[in-house]
């Protein structure tokens, strides 16, 4: 018997892999197949050549050098390396700056730096009921800052409710105070323009399956600074990325990665308009047809500085989110954060953001992406309003 696939709406949680970007990767797989490290023979300097270029792509496509791109297996990775990397190479306790909507591969982290002697501020964001909820301003960045504040690590996009964040006035404050800023640009990369140099930061995390390229490939970037910026490697053994990341080079996923960003880059213009399209009908549609039974969580949709343009997150009066998905099995969306659906504890941004534990759990994330149509839109809408008010009951009673 043939099933029809759902509709794909969790493009935050990861991307289907573009077939330009798979094309260019498969004759690593079978032809090009050396390793790059062994550069003493014709297939390993192929393989080494082709993680050359794809480096120099993906800084050309950052505005960043080559020489500042150092491949990991992905952003969680990328940010427990930045983040750790940074403050054991320090060797000299401080206080850290972070907020309290970063992804847990942040937040962990600097939870884990208690322990090597950092004090830790956490910035609460803007309220869900404001136009920019989920924002840090700069204004609260600065009041946290302390004479022994070394270390920053704020997020430029969130993956849950899309806010993003003002970045370069805050890195404009660490620059002034001589504080190391990191961001979790890994919902960003891709999707808004970005150029570290243009951003004012010291180390970006971000990885390739968030932007139509493979899983299992992510990448750090660590700022040309005087005096240089010492990370301390995770994981050692072979001395590859120059030292800072050992491993067997992944020669597919970065020739993906390569090629995933450089299309996000070519296309984003066009593909941001057409997504913010389809998200803010999609709202409308959902809002046209239950009206005050659901309400918008982040950032105000027409704040297109402030939310990523294929995001909508939002909850409903008297239902949960996990009740409505497992009445929708045709539609393929996410009740709270993606990387921790799997447990019965309500979203720490959502909660963040001043909602109760049973506004988050009747909260659902829709992440739009490349391969969505407007039949898409209009058929999930249409499913979500007839099955909501089934849930509820035509007199609007369970």
């Amino acid at each position: 018997m043939n099933v029809s696939p759902p509709i794909y709406l969790d493009n935050h949680a990861t991307t289907r892999c573009d077939p330009r970007v798979v094309a260019a990767m498969l004759p690593y797989f079978d032809e090009i197949y050396g390793n790059a490290a062994s550069t003493t023979h014709l297939p390993g300097r192929q393989a080494r050549q082709a993680v050359d270029d794809a480096r120099e792509r993906l800084a050309r496509c950052l505005g960043a050098s080559p020489q500042t791109i150092y491949f990991t297996s992905g952003a969680t990775e990328s940010n427990n390396l930045a983040i750790l990397g940074y403050l054991r190479r320090l060797n000299r306790p401080g206080h850290i700056i972070t907020t309290a909507i970063e992804h847990t591969s942040v937040l962990e982290p600097i939870e884990a730096a208690r322990s090597l002697g950092f004090d830790v501020t956490i910035l609460p964001p803007a309220p869900v009921d404001s136009e920019e909820g989920g924002r840090i301003t700069p204004e609260a960045f600065l009041q946290a800052v302390r004479p022994d504040t070394v270390f920053a690590s704020v997020g430029l996009a969130n993956n849950e409710i899309g806010v993003i964040q003002p970045l370069q006035q805050i890195a404009e404050i660490c620059r002034d105070k001589g504080i190391i800023l990191h961001t979790d640009a890994t919902q960003a990369v891709g999707k808004i323009p970005l150029d570290v140099a243009e951003l004012g930061i010291d180390l970006m995390s971000f990885s390739a399956h968030k932007l139509y390229g493979p899983k299992g490939i992510g990448a750090i970037f660590v700022a040309k600074r005087r005096p240089p910026l010492r990370v301390a490697p995770l994981i050692l053994g072979g001395g590859h990325e120059r030292g800072l990341r050992s491993g067997t080079l992944n020669v597919p996923g970065i020739v993906g990665f390569a090629a995933a960003l450089e299309l996000c880059c070519c296309e984003r213009e066009a593909e941001s308009h057409r997504l913010r399209s389809l998200r803010d009908l999609l709202f409308r549609l959902l809002k046209g047809g239950l009206g005050d039974e659901i309400a918008l969580n982040g950032p105000a949709l027409e704040r297109s500085d402030l939310r990523l343009p294929g995001n909508l997150n939002v909850r409903f009066r008297r239902l949960e989110g996990e009740t409505l998905l497992l009445h929708l099995p045709h539609l393929a969306m996410s009740s709270g954060s993606a990387c921790s659906s799997a447990t019965a504890k309500p979203s720490h941004v959502l909660l963040a953001l001043g909602l109760s534990e049973q506004e988050a759990r009747a909260s659902i994330r829709i992440g739009l992406g490349r391969f969505n149509t407007e039949e898409d839109v209009r058929t999930a809408a249409a499913s979500i309003i007839e099955v909501t008010k089934t849930l509820l009951g035509d007199d609007g009673n369970r």
